[in-house]
């Protein structure tokens, strides 16, 4: 059984303007998320700004999900690190907090060969109980998880169940899929892709999209679970200008940015993560203005 199937978010963690994490922003803006329709609350990830964050903080940011969820939809950790026992120690704390699933990023700047990966990878799902989604994002990694990679970690360690495929490279996500026999749960790590990952067997995507409009990513996979396709495309399309802007500088910068052009107070950026550039966010406003999010 899926961890979850449709619109999970890669929910951004607010901050006070002393740059602490802002915990009752958190359960307001999860709030609106399971309001909006959102399947599934993705904590502590990239747009998360996990790799800004302390051990404890980490710990303490996916328990504070966890609750304020409370079982409405599941929870999806990440627990991801280039060092092998730290990703350990992140997935047991997940776990024991309830976590529902573990997103796990492969190893950055380490550059793991594909070895090295199934080792990685095989000694954190040994160390666990609770299912995993890997993920596949070498624009940030410079490491890529290739398909033969993933169909052996699939087909040896039961609770490897997932990807999150964020390589842009759709054949490489159609080899892959193809490898796994039917074993694997694809999710898009794309916003600009979810329709076209669904059509090759994706059952979903985690969004930076979701974090402002969390119904049209709802609704776009769950039209193509309804085979309405022309529906699900035509949100695929009005939504592309909008993800080329809330991608024009690093994310999670300009989703913040447009979160808090929203009046969502969700607050500034961890160091090195800067304030997004005034050319680049005056064409997010636009974007903004003509999907409909601002006036």
């Amino acid at each position: 059984m899926a961890i979850f199937k449709g619109a999970g978010v890669a929910i951004v963690t607010p901050m006070k303007n002393n740059e602490e994490v802002n915990y009752d922003k958190l359960e307001e803006i999860i709030n609106m998320q399971i309001d909006g329709g959102t399947d599934c609350i993705v904590i502590a990830g990239t747009t998360g700004e996990s790799a800004c964050l302390s051990m404890e903080e980490h710990k303490e940011v996916i328990e504070a999900a966890i609750k304020f969820t409370n079982h409405r939809v599941p929870v999806v950790a990440g627990t991801g690190s280039n060092c092998t026992a730290t990703a350990v120690q992140l997935s047991k704390e997940a776990e024991e907090a309830g976590a529902d699933g573990l997103l796990l990023v492969s190893p950055y700047y380490n550059k793991a060969t594909q070895s090295g990966l199934i080792a990685h990878y095989s000694k954190v799902a040994r160390e666990v109980k609770t299912p995993i989604i890997l993920y596949n994002v070498p624009g940030r990694t410079g490491c890529n998880i290739l398909p033969e990679t993933v169909a052996y970690l699939v087909k040896n360690e039961p609770n490897i169940v997932a990807l999150k495929e964020a390589t842009g490279n759709l054949a490489q996500a159609s080899k892959t899929m193809n490898l796994c026999d039917g074993k694997l749960d694809l999710y898009s790590g794309e916003d600009g892709l979810v329709l076209p990952l669904m059509s090759i067997g994706g059952i979903g995507v985690i969004s930076v999209w979701s974090n402002i409009a969390p119904t049209d990513v709802h609704n776009l996979c769950q039209s193509f679970f309804d085979g309405d396709l022309e529906r699900a495309r035509q949100i695929q399309m009005k939504g592309l200008p909008l993800i080329d802007a809330l991608f024009s500088e690093v994310n999670p910068i300009p989703v913040k940015t447009a979160m808090n052009m929203m009046g969502m107070e969700v607050g500034p950026l961890r160091l090195p993560l800067s304030a997004m550039g005034e050319a680049a966010k005056a064409k997010l406003r636009e974007e903004m203005v003509t999907y409909g999010l601002l006036k």
